[in-house]
């Protein structure tokens, strides 16, 4: 039984029990559960209203106020007599909404199943087509000789049985990589002609192309040139090196190299850095996406391609940018991660979970921007 009302006082901001209809609460229950399993879109939230309105009235119990006064001393004297008979009623609601709370939350689990059951089947939904209009791109060879199927330098590129289905599936869809690439094209429409290095399955190409931005590419897998060619994209098989030195000087205006680097020997990517600074014109840019080894997350992501030569923290990047003429340097750090740690209310201990979001969540890309002397 209950204790006194004194302690235990209705909080704040709810109706007493005598002023709830009970009946009403739990026809509004069950019609949120009916909805819940209806309405699939808006199964979160209505799974959260309904375990609050559970949790609100779970407590059952026979005790009210019973005031000061004769009538609240008749209404203690009828309590105790009454409570034999009240009291089990009581309890068996409590067994009643137990049950309900745990109802919701099975329910509640079993659409974030589907709902993860769900994102999955679209993801391999979305590589199977990629992977399907790359064969049909790449078709019979001209001549019958196929293509190397990778002329990178990182001899590991050629040790992954399909790079084109892995790429699809760790890096994501062309339209997140579109999205994601979208914020460069303000800096590379005023440094046309672009060369993207590196450019996969052509997707800042095709933005690019869409905006008026005169740009071409190259890429090491054979794959992801026959896709991006079939996208009527301006894209050769090619060794950045190779074709870095054997392209005119000074004509470039912009050089774009999206999850390029980590993909080089130290050499390789001296080289790549050197050959730059040459083939662009005064003033021209170099922009370099990389993965931030700051951040744990990206780590993973860092590990998870065996064709990664090493990872490269912001300041060796830029350090190497600067040692091989690029005059002027900016890190710009991408892609923050939606998860952070809620700050509370202490300051004390808010600056420390800040301090923690800053180690757990940093940004999981950042881009080196290098510019040339603006007059040779």
């Amino acid at each position: 039984m209950s204790g006194p009302e004194a302690k235990n006082p209705a909080p704040a901001g709810i109706s007493s029990p005598e002023e709830t209809d009970v009946a009403a609460l739990f026809d509004r229950l069950r019609e949120e559960l009916r909805r819940g399993a209806v309405h699939e879109d808006s199964r979160g939230a209505e799974f959260a209203s309904t375990r609050a309105l559970a949790e609100r009235f779970w407590p059952v119990t026979a005790e009210r106020p019973a005031g000061g006064g004769p009538k609240g001393i008749v209404k203690r004297f009828l309590r105790k007599l009454m409570r034999w008979y009240v009291e089990p009623l009581a309890a068996d609601q409590r067994v009643f909404n137990d049950s309900v709370l745990k109802l919701v939350d099975a329910l509640s689990e079993r659409a974030d199943a589907s709902t993860a059951a769900r994102e999955q089947a679209e993801r391999l939904v979305r590589e199977l087509e990629e992977r399907l209009a790359r064969l049909e791109r790449r078709g019979p060879a001209a001549g019958g000789v196929a293509a190397p199927a990778t002329v990178a330098s990182q001899p590991a590129a050629a040790s992954v049985p399909d790079y084109f289905a892995f790429e699809s599936r760790m890096r994501g869809s062309v339209e997140s990589i579109r999205e994601r690439q979208r914020g460069y094209l303000d800096e590379l429409r005023q440094n046309a002609p672009v060369l993207d290095i590196g450019c996969g399955r052509g997707e800042l190409l095709g933005l690019l192309r869409e905006a008026g931005v005169a740009a071409r590419g190259i890429d090491a897998d054979a794959d992801m040139v026959a896709y991006a060619r079939g996208d009527g994209l301006e894209v050769e098989q090619a060794d950045l090196v190779t074709y870095l030195e054997a392209a005119a000087d000074g004509l470039l205006g912009a050089i774009f190299m999206g999850q390029v680097v980590e993909h080089l020997p130290a050499p390789t990517l001296v080289q790549a850095l050197r050959l730059a600074t040459v083939k662009l014109r005064p003033g021209g840019v170099l922009i370099a996406e990389t993965i931030n080894p700051l951040s744990p997350i990206a780590l993973r992501n860092y590990f998870a391609d065996l064709t990664h030569a090493q990872p490269l923290v912001p300041e060796t990047l830029e350090l190497l940018a600067r040692q091989s003429g690029f005059v002027e340097t900016e890190i710009r750090f991408l892609n923050e991660p939606a998860e952070r740690l809620t700050e509370p209310d202490d300051p004390v201990i808010a600056a420390n979970v800040r301090r923690l979001n800053d180690l757990l969540f940093a940004p999981l890309d950042y881009a080196l921007v290098a510019r040339t002397a603006a007059h040779a």
